[in-house]
């Protein structure tokens, strides 16, 4: 809360990592802190946990996390779950390859955080 008692802008904080060290970090027991739901999602999701990548994209009823629940859906299979997911996010619908999908979001959500 900012000295008005209105709520910080989430996205005006600084991102704790970038990238690469989210990368790095996934060598790790847990994914790094003040990362968004999102960005946790996409974490478990690099460490072979989509259940709990998706549990937690669902939670995060926001673009961010409308945008990791369509590649979490992509990612299973699912074409028609993902495209409702990519309109909710307001995102064109992926078509490369998963891991520069991955990178991509990743890389936008950590910028949105800095």
């Amino acid at each position: 809360m900012t000295r008005n008692g209105a709520c910080a802008n989430p996205s005006a904080r600084k991102a704790l990592v970038d990238l690469a060290a989210l990368r790095a970090s996934l060598g790790g027991p847990a994914p790094p802190p003040g990362l968004s739901p999102a960005l946790q999602a996409l974490w478990l999701d690099a460490r072979g946990n989509w259940d709990s990548a998706h549990r937690l994209a669902q939670q995060d009823e926001g673009p961010s996390g409308c945008w990791v629940h369509a590649y979490l859906h992509r990612k299973e299979g699912d074409a028609g779950n993902a495209a409702y997911w990519y309109r909710r996010a307001t995102k064109p619908i992926g078509s490369g390859a998963l891991d520069a999908e991955w990178e991509a979001i990743a890389a936008a959500l950590l910028g949105a955080a800095s």
